[in-house]
């Protein structure tokens, strides 16, 4: 038996070997920022999706409902490994049907609404969050970038407050379960 040692132990991957080593995940290279809701009410946010994000309790792993008048609405139950780099995560996304939602949805779990609008600035597209419920009145934007440099490099749009990239207190699972950061 000891000599399957070898063989076994390359093929029992770990989620903490998916974090260091992703093998089904990619990277997911994003920034984000606070939003001053004065500056962003003047934006041409655009074509509004309603997300309902469900925190799985005890896991890492988040049921997404996205909806958007006119269109089929999209499931998707996704992990975001925890990380040394928070601008760069390795992240996995199963889709699912509305039957397979409805088996995770039945789960234990923190629930997040926001619309989501598309804004476009200075040539790039960003995703500004504006929240329901219990964390009406915090806005934020991210954005996706394949290129490391580029992502470090970009400017923070002008109706940013600030940058909380590496704040985990502004992550879905912290807001979630914290609330609206007290500064």
């Amino acid at each position: 038996m000891p000599q399957l040692a070898p063989f076994v132990a390359k093929r029992m991957r770990s989620s903490d070997d998916e974090a260091l080593s992703p093998k089904y995940a990619h990277l997911e290279r994003e920034r984000r920022w606070l939003v001053c809701p004065v500056k962003s009410a003047l934006l041409e946010a655009t074509d509004p999706i309603t997300i309902t994000d469900h925190y799985i309790i005890g896991t890492r792993l988040r049921l997404r409902r996205m909806e958007c008048e006119g269109l089929t609405p999209s499931f998707k139950l996704t992990r975001k490994y925890d990380c040394a780099d928070p601008l760069a995560r390795p992240i996995v996304t199963a889709y699912l049907t509305d039957a397979e939602f409805d088996v995770f949805a039945s789960l234990p779990s923190h629930v997040i609404q926001k619309r989501r609008f598309l804004v476009r600035e200075d040539g790039h597209d960003f995703s500004l969050d504006r929240f329901d419920g219990a964390l009406a009145g915090l806005e934020l934007a991210e954005i996706e970038m394949a290129d490391d440099t580029e992502l470090l490099n970009l400017p923070d749009p002008p109706w940013a407050a600030r940058d909380v990239s590496n704040d985990v207190r502004y992550q879905g699972g912290t807001l979630v379960v914290n609330g609206i950061p007290r500064e």
